[in-house]
């Protein structure tokens, strides 16, 4: 499948997908979120993709909603924005879903839907001159992309609400402080640093880690006698599979492990 407004290829076990709309600050537009969705679509399916890689081309990660091109639908823009949100948050959903760890890697400004994409990622680096800004009351309107879900989870429903209603920007080193990112370098090596993250993690126990991740997304939506039965029915289908044995094996012969996913 040929894409416009992303690029996408998978090399190493990492799907590698960047936002490519640089002169429209990657903004998100229908064609952008129907590529999005079927890139994801493609990460699901593919048995390969051991980790994913989200970035953005150029200056900026994602400014958020293509206003302009809003603007232009008049009366049509309510269904306009049900129809990039459907395949927007099907892409968001999706992703969350992956046993494959998503490292996100955010240069320059992570606004609206962009910051919730950000939100979205299991890793996220960042900059020093990386800023966050939730964006959407400022121009009338409200969160999207999974936002409302992820961001009072990572930062606390008082932190979020101050971020949803004064749209105050959050600095590199904040989003590390806060929970919103987990790693800050140079600005010129976040996008390598991420790759690096996800080629690693690439190299790991896939089906842990997507156990991991689904233990932890929905722990807080669960009492802890139904927590624990969930631990105890990932701990031992884990430990049935070949990088379970594996794991453990190589960890007493004090050896590096070959996880093949």
């Amino acid at each position: 499948m040929t894409y416009d407004c992303i690029s996408f290829g998978v090399g190493d076990g990492v799907a590698r997908l960047t936002l490519d709309r640089p002169d429209a600050g990657n903004a998100v537009d229908l064609q952008l979120a129907r590529e999005l969705s079927d890139a994801t679509i493609a990460c699901s399916e593919d048995r390969s993709v051991r980790a994913v890689l989200l970035t953005g081309a150029g200056r900026n990660f994602c400014v958020g909603g293509d206003l302009r091109s809003f603007t232009t639908r008049g009366d049509a823009l309510p269904a306009h924005l049900r129809e990039i949100t459907t395949y927007l948050h099907a892409a968001v959903s999706r992703l969350a879903r992956l046993d494959a760890p998503v490292v996100v890697a955010v240069q320059g400004s992570a606004a609206g839907a962009g910051m919730s994409l950000a939100c979205g990622g299991d890793l996220v680096v960042v900059g020093p001159s990386t800023r966050f800004v939730l964006a959407y009351t400022r121009i009338g309107l409200s969160p999207d992309g999974g936002g409302s879900w992820a961001l009072p989870r990572l930062v606390g429903v008082r932190r979020a609400l101050d971020l949803a209603l004064t749209n105050r920007p959050v600095t590199g080193e904040e989003a590390v402080a806060w929970g919103l990112a987990t790693t800050i370098v140079d600005d010129a090596a976040v996008a390598s640093e991420a790759d690096r993250l996800a080629t690693e993690l690439a190299s790991g126990p896939t089906s842990a880690f997507g156990a991991a991740k689904r233990l932890m997304r929905e722990s807080l939506g669960n009492t802890l006698e139904t927590q624990l039965e969930l631990e105890s029915i990932a701990l031992s289908s884990n430990a049935g599979t070949p990088d379970g044995r594996e794991g453990m094996a190589a960890f007493l012969e004090k050896r590096p492990p070959r996880y093949t996913g």
